[in-house]
């Protein structure tokens, strides 16, 4: 039992209507529903009030509403007069009876969703553990994964994002964490700020959220670092720097990169460690400094929790990767997929980049080696500059491992343009179209890696590359 009746009644503050018990789970989608939840009919782009029915017949075993005249009459409901407040006192109320919790926020540009799930994975090794589903990590993200966490929890791990200045706080104020990560500040929905020391101060918001003496662990690496270190110690928090900085408690000290995985050496906080990790790319290698040092100051185990990370992958969207059949009964015909097709700003798509740079294409069926091939829609939210800073990725080191690039969106037209002729792969006004012509370009042995902002939907292009295929004439 998640919430009994009572705990949900005061955790809610709404009355019980109907025969009200407890609930074995909190959920806000009809589609993902399971029996015993409380269905939360939150209004959004939709009015959750209207799936009621649905979530009844789905199992909820009951639903926290403002609204009753849409509800089948015998339903069991939590009646409030808001559903979003509701969701956010109890998760206070969750954070509030969980005395054994050790609590860590994460936030940054690039890298926050993959040091959550890092964490929760070593973490999980080592004591119960709650974290953010998916990237669920906005104003009713954070509730939700409150409200979903169970009272005896010893680590809970929660993302948070934002968009705007202000956002931040009153998530990190619910979530009051010992330890605050800042993964990096880079120009991610730079349209939305004045200029990127704008973004670093939206970061810092996180530390206003900190227990006292917690911890904050910050990016020694980024040019913010003294922004966001400054803001972090005014308001009591130990300051932790993770990074190749030679003045960073956690600090890159070695670093081996074959094609699908890294071989890791570190100082955490004073400890010498070596590890690998089954992910290519620099970022991977700065994101587990970050993890480690959290796992430590958390109470956790550092040893264990550098050969927990040799079994963390990255998760769809986010740097897996898999090896598809050009012809479906040939082992041999396989090209090598890198899907981070979850979401891009300029320094998470040179990441990427970098990735791809290190992957070893195959053979193709004349002996030569296949090609490296990024295919890049537009990076979003970048405000007056996106042109400009789609076409400087053109010229980015990390572009030189690459053979061909295919684009689409019209600020990626931008990044396609200023490439070498040689290096153009094809150009399209979206996904949809771009997806045909490059599954007709693909070869034998070719690595091919698929990056780009959630709106421009490249993982469309994913799915696609993903299909099962009919018989074809290897190139």
């Amino acid at each position: 039992m998640l919430w009994t009746r009572d705990a949900l009644l005061a955790g809610t503050r709404g009355e019980a209507q109907g025969n009200l018990g407890g609930v074995t789970g909190v959920s806000i989608d009809t589609r993902t529903i399971r029996q015993g939840d409380l269905f939360v009919a939150l209004k959004d782009q939709r009015d959750g009030h209207d799936f009621v029915a649905t979530a009844m017949e789905a199992g909820a075993a009951a639903a926290l509403v403002s609204n009753t005249a849409a509800c089948p009459a015998d339903a069991p409901l939590v009646v409030v007069e808001d559903t979003l407040f509701a969701l956010e006192t109890l998760a206070e109320a969750s954070r509030g009876r969980a005395v054994e919790l050790s609590s860590i926020a994460v936030t940054g540009s690039v890298g926050k969703t993959s040091v959550k799930e890092a964490l929760r994975h070593v973490l999980g090794a080592q004591g119960r553990t709650h974290a953010s589903e998916k990237s669920y990590n906005n104003h009713w993200g954070v509730p939700l994964t409150l409200a979903r966490m169970p009272e005896k929890t010893r680590f809970g791990v929660f993302e948070i994002g934002m968009n705007h200045l202000g956002e931040i706080t009153p998530l990190t104020q619910m979530v009051r964490p010992h330890i605050a990560i800042v993964t990096t500040v880079a120009p991610a929905h730079l349209g939305n700020f004045k200029d990127e020391s704008e973004i670093a101060k939206a970061k810092s918001e996180i530390f206003e959220g900190l227990l006292p003496s917690g911890a904050a662990l910050i990016n020694r690496d980024n040019p913010w670092f003294e922004l966001l270190s400054s803001r972090a110690a005014e308001l009591g928090a130990k300051v932790f720097g993770f990074g190749e900085h030679p003045d960073s408690q956690i600090r890159l000290t070695g670093l081996k990169q074959q094609a699908m995985t890294a071989s890791v050496e570190a100082d955490v906080l004073g400890q010498p460690t070596l590890f690998r990790l089954n992910a290519a790319g620099k970022h991977h290698a700065m994101n587990s400094l970050a993890v480690l040092g959290a796992v430590t100051l958390a109470g956790g185990d550092l040893a264990r929790g550098a050969l927990s990370l040799q079994s963390w992958e990255p998760g769809e969207g986010r740097g897996s990767r898999k090896n598809i059949r050009l012809d479906p009964i040939d082992p041999d015909s396989a090209f090598l997929l890198i899907d981070e097709s979850y979401n891009a700003n300029p320094a998470s798509l040179r990441a990427a980049l970098e990735t791809l740079g290190l992957a070893e294409p195959g053979p193709d069926t004349t002996g030569r080696r296949g090609r490296r091939i990024a295919v890049v829609g537009d990076m979003l939210e970048l405000g007056p500059r996106a042109d400009e800073l789609h076409a400087e990725v053109a010229a980015a080191p990390e572009m030189q491992s690459i053979d061909m690039v295919f684009a689409c969106g019209p600020h990626s037209r931008k990044l396609f343009d200023a490439l070498p002729r040689e290096k153009r792969g094809a150009w399209s006004e979206d996904s949809a179209s771009l997806a045909p012509l490059i599954n007709e370009a693909l070869r034998v042995g070719d690595a091919l890696m698929v990056k780009g902002s959630l709106g421009s939907r490249m993982a469309k292009i994913v799915d696609v590359l993903s299909a099962p295929r009919a018989r074809r004439t290897r190139a």
